[in-house]
Parts: structure tokens; sequence; C-alpha cells
């Protein structure tokens, strides 16, 4: 069994003793693939029965929208002693998300010295150096000997996010080297300038050209410094020079794909909406009921009355289908199929905006080759359906033109619903309205109508002198 169904038979079973022996002994990563899979009840199940440890370690793992799921969840003391043990970057990444009321709630109640090292961090522009990096480093001194030095490590190396790359420092705490374990522990054997009784300078040892950034240096610069230059860790400066904090490699992976993802909308001419996307997002899912309806209502009222017009194109060709019955077992084929392409093409169409493929700005060129590509798909079914037609209702019944006006009317109308369906989702998205709501349904309506409408011309031209 997977861990997931471990997890889930588990919890059936109402075995929960079971479930935290099963836990104790799973790997962080494995536990966080079954986790995402989870309902959100057995998530909070799954996550309240980790050792504390590994909780708080899994914990700064997660997405922010999860770990907020999450603190929702928990007793107030429980959350606060979650957030109160967070990394500081990671708990100023998750204050920035949460509601500002929640957010005040949760840093009243961190211990005095996690509550000042939040607040200076949360004091520095957003997206800057100075808002995501930690606290949580090994600084030296560079009068400290080797032996010192080592002795500093090992006593603080628990409580610190990264000890491969040690950071020196003067007595005023001004940035003066940097030092890698590795390179400690071979001058410590005296491998380095032949000295084995651990009484070298730090001074003497470290490499002068440390690279570092300042609390303003824009998060993206610092994330692209890291990549470039393969480091574990950058040092963070004041405007004096002074060592007061560090930004790691994992928080660079992090901001590297964000900004990729917010440079891939920008690209697609997106980037003023996507965090309204995020919004309307939010709103849809935890939004109240009167918050969700105001989004979604609008729209199917609209669709409520665009059926209404369907209903008065099937009745205002009453007489044809009482004329020949045929005619009316089409009509589910045609306007279905219609359905289903410019389902295809709406989701093909975001997911080219989304990731870059589409271009807002030039959005003539793939709205073209879509429209060609709906009217080959649309021949190629339509005479496909067009023979069905005539070898099933046609011939028997002596109507040979049935076919072609079910072949015509199938290309006329999946050609437009493949038009439709690049078109409507780009529309709202240039007018800022909610694709994700409006898209699908807008679609889905017009096509229905314009289907109807076809089907039936085609049928009173091709098939006029059997009514």
């Amino acid at each position: 069994m997977t861990l997931h169904e471990k997890i889930l038979d588990h919890i059936s079973n109402k075995d929960m003793l079971g479930l935290k022996n099963t836990l104790a002994n799973v790997e962080e990563l494995e536990f966080l693939d079954a986790f995402y899979d989870l309902s959100d009840e057995a998530q909070v199940i799954a996550f309240r029965l980790l050792t504390k440890d590994k909780a708080l370690s899994i914990f700064e793992e997660l997405d922010t929208d999860e770990q907020q799921n999450l603190l929702r969840s928990f007793t107030g003391e429980r959350a606060i002693e979650l957030v109160n043990e967070m990394a500081p970057d990671d708990r100023v990444k998750l204050l920035d998300e949460l509601p500002a009321t929640v957010a005040k709630k949760l840093i009243a109640s961190l211990s005095p010295e996690e509550r000042a090292v939040t607040n200076i961090l949360m004091g520095y522009e957003p997206e800057t150096a100075g808002r995501i990096m930690t606290t949580e480093y090994i600084s030296l001194n560079k009068e400290m000997t080797v032996e010192q030095a080592l002795e500093r490590v090992s006593l603080q190396a628990e409580d610190k996010e990264t000890i491969y790359t040690l950071f020196v420092t003067d007595s005023f705490r001004k940035l003066e080297g940097v030092l890698t374990l590795k390179g400690l522990l071979i001058a410590k054997g005296g491998k380095t300038i032949g000295k084995t009784d651990g009484n070298t300078l730090v001074g003497d040892i470290m490499s002068k050209n440390a690279i570092s950034v300042s609390t303003d240096t824009d998060q993206e610069e610092v994330a692209h410094i890291l990549r470039e230059l393969d480091l574990l860790a950058i040092p963070v400066v004041d405007r004096e020079g002074r060592l007061v904090g560090i930004v790691t490699i994992d928080d660079a992976v992090d901001i590297l794909v964000d900004e990729a993802t917010e440079d891939i909308l920008d690209h697609a001419g997106l980037a003023g909406i996507s965090n309204n996307e995020s919004d309307r997002s939010e709103v849809l899912i935890h939004g109240s009921l009167w918050e969700i309806l105001k989004v979604r209502l609008p729209i199917l009222l609209i669709t409520l009355a665009l059926g209404m017009v369907s209903g008065l194109v099937i009745d205002s060709f009453e007489s044809t289908l009482e004329a020949i019955v045929g005619v009316a077992v089409f009509i589910p084929m045609v306007m279905g199929m219609g359905g289903n392409i410019g389902t295809q093409s709406s989701t093909i169409f975001i997911r080219g905006f989304v990731l870059g493929h589409i271009k807002i700005n030039e959005f003539a060129k793939p709205f073209l080759k879509n429209v060609g590509v709906g009217l080959s798909i649309g021949v190629l079914v339509g005479v496909l359906a067009g023979t069905v037609a005539w070898l099933w209702q046609g011939m028997p019944n002596n109507i040979p033109t049935l076919g072609l006006a079910v072949g015509v009317a199938m290309v006329i109308s999946m050609t437009t619903a493949s038009l439709l369906g690049y078109l409507v989702p780009y529309i709202l998205i240039r007018m800022n309205l909610d694709q994700a709501a409006g898209s699908a349904p807008i679609i889905t309506t017009i096509k229905d109508i314009v289907a109807l409408t076809i089907y039936f011309i085609c049928v009173t031209l091709f098939l006029g002198r059997f009514g």
C-alpha cells in the first residue's frame, strides 16, 4: 500500500495509534507527496499525529495556502507554537499572506526574541533581501581560533538554518569574510597552513572576498546571484556593512519559481490580472455564500436568458420537426460536438496564455490558426456524421439530403465553437472579468444558440421540399 492509502485506511478504521506509528517512520518527502492528495480533514488528522520536530519541518515546506488551511484547524495555542518555532523568513512569508488581524494576533503571541526578529524583517520593503533573509546563521569573529570556531558551530548548529557556510565579522559585526565548514575542518586538521593545534585564527583562513547584498537589494537579483555563483547562502548587510542576515538557496529557488511565473504572465499580457485571479480564486473557494454568488450568479443568469433564446430557435422550427422526425435525432449531436471543441479551444487558449505561448498583443495569428484547425476538424467530423445520418435516417426514410444538412451544420457549428473558445475568454480578460467562472457557461450557451440556428437553416435549405 502507498502511504496515502495507509493513512486513509488507518483513518477509516479509527486506528490513530497505528497511524501515529506509521507516520513516525516516514520520510518528510514521502509524507509531503501523500499529504497533497488527502482531504482537508485527513490532512489535519495526519499532521496532528506527526512528532513535533517533524511537524515543524514539514510545515515550513508546505505552500502558504496549505499552511493557512492547517492553522485554521488548530487551536490557538497550537498555531502560536507552530508559528513561534518557524524560521524567521518562513514566518514572515506566512504572515504576509494572512489577514492583517490574524497576523497581528500571531505576532503579539510570539516570544519576545522571535517577535523582535519578525518585526525587524517585516520592517523592510517587500520583495527585498531584508524581507526574505533569515537571522538563523552562524557568525564567527575573525579573532577566533579554529578550535573556538568549531566549538561555536557545534553549540549552535541545531538551531541554525545552515552551517555549511560561515560568516566572519569584526567586533562591530561588520562583514569581513566568509568560510566554509569544510575549510574550517581542513584547517583544524592542519592541512591548510601546517598548524595542527587548532590555534590558527579564523581571519587567517577566511576568504576576504565575501560577496554580499544589501537589505534593499531586489530579491530576484539575490536569487540570480546565488544561482549563478552556485552559493548555498549569501550574507545580507545594512548600510554600514554590518551583517544582519542571510538568504539561503532554498529561498532563492522559491523566488525564481515565483518570478518565472510572473514573467510568463507578463509576457502573456496578464501581469495586471494575476493578483486579481488569486483573489478571485480565494473568494470562489473560501468566500462566503454571498461573495461566491456575486461572482457566479450573474454569468448563470445571462446564460439562462440566452438559453431561452435556444428555446425560441427550436420553437420557430417546430413545423420542420413535426414534418421530418429524423431531424430531431441529430440535435444533441450537433450541439454536443460544438460544445466539445469549444471547451477544447478555451482550455488550450487559457493554458497558452499562462505559459506565455500566446501573447495578448499578438492574438490574431493564434486565433486564425485555431479557426483553421476548427474548420479542419469540423470537415472531418462533418463528413463522418453526415454519412452516418444519411445511412441511419436519410436513406431509410427517403430523405437523401439529410446527411448533407447534418454534415454542413456540423462543419459550421464546430468551426464557430472553436472560434468562440478563443474569443470569449480573450474578451473577458480584456474586460478584466472572471474568465474562470464565465468562459465555459457563455461559450456553451452561445454555441448552443449558434449550433441550433445553423442546423435548422441547413435543414430548411437542404430538406425544404420534404417539409
